[in-house]
């Protein structure tokens, strides 16, 4: 288990034990008001407990070393965790509705509305808190399992605001019509969430490409480039749960030997591990500049065997590091 994957699955444990014991709070501020829309709450602090409890468990299983079955490895396991945990989240948001439903027609009596919401607001500080760590160390080592489950908290805590501003409202007005119109409302919000959570985890599975973290890798490599990388194309960067796999192709003069060439990987590794950590692998093509074109961008300043003066540098973007061929002035 690398670093990262250790810190996560502590991460995890914390989160789950919060989550036990703010589940109790809740428990305990729906039987002392009978609130249905505190019912509601206490509804997905059961799916956050058990989201929870699968994240952890996906933490550890991707932790785990690649092996003869898994050759990249088990991280995407974090993918399905979190394809579960929306699921489970949106249908947290139909029981919620459900029960509203069945509530707006039936009278029920509502009391001690001033514990409850001091302990739903309570509970909602440190889901917040908890879930801007969550979202913070998940992005930090690349973990989808953590940052869902980080959002997730945060989107409890918004509909927890809405909750506590309804009961307000109720303990001042006495209109406890309201507490169904809350529920239904929050129901519907906590359903689009577990929609945007499902989604995500389906992108990963699809292996769809991650825009942001292909910007950043495109931004290290333009930072740091050296006059021997003439061009990079082909990239595909890859994310495993919080793996990444790196595979391009590498353009370099063609009179290096391997020694040389094997020098020049070393350090693009060393850039990319120094910018993403070690949790990730490259494969890496190398390809030779024999072509004319590849000096009218090449800035290399002591090369013996030029066929054409420099003319100018281009710069790498996502869209021409991604294409499979080699980089070209525009008048080519």
């Amino acid at each position: 288990m690398n670093n990262s994957a250790k810190e996560n699955y502590s991460f995890q444990k914390i989160v789950v034990i919060i989550g036990i014991l703010l589940f109790g709070f809740k428990i305990v501020a729906w039987y002392l008001t009978r609130s249905v829309s505190i019912l509601t709450d206490t509804l997905e602090s059961t799916i956050n407990v058990l989201a929870g409890l699968f994240s952890l468990y996906s933490l550890y299983i991707s932790s785990k070393p690649r092996d003869k079955d898994h050759p990249y490895g088990h991280g995407k396991i974090e993918f399905i965790s979190a394809g579960i945990e929306g699921g489970l989240i949106s249908l947290a948001g139909l029981l919620i509705i459900y029960e509203a439903a069945k509530n707006a027609f039936t009278p029920h009596t509502i009391s001690q509305l001033d514990y409850g919401i001091i302990l739903v607001s309570i509970a909602g500080l440190v889901n917040y808190l908890l879930g801007v760590a969550a979202v913070n160390k998940g992005k930090k080592n690349h973990s989808l399992a953590l940052i869902s489950g980080g959002e997730h908290l945060k989107s409890d805590t918004y509909s927890t605001i809405g909750l506590v501003i309804g009961l307000i409202l109720m303990y001042f007005t006495g209109y406890y019509w309201l507490d169904s119109i809350i529920a239904l409302i929050f129901g519907g919000i906590i359903i689009y969430t577990g929609f945007k959570i499902v989604r995500k985890s389906l992108a990963g599975i699809m292996d769809e490409a991650d825009e942001e973290l292909i910007k950043q890798l495109v931004d290290t490599l333009e930072q740091n480039r050296n006059p021997n990388w003439i061009d990079i194309h082909n990239v595909r960067f890859i994310k495993y749960g919080s793996s990444l796999h790196l595979d391009c192709h590498l353009t370099m003069p063609w009179y290096f030997n391997l020694r040389e060439a094997k020098h020049e990987l070393e350090h693009l590794e060393k850039i990319i591990k120094d910018n993403f950590g070690d949790r990730f692998e490259m494969f890496v093509h190398v390809d030779d500049c024999c072509e004319k074109f590849s000096c009218k961008i090449c800035n290399k300043t002591n090369c013996l065997y030029r066929k054409h003066p420099f003319e100018e540098k281009i710069k790498w973007t996502i869209e021409n590091i991604e294409t499979d061929k080699h980089h070209k002035l525009e008048n080519e």
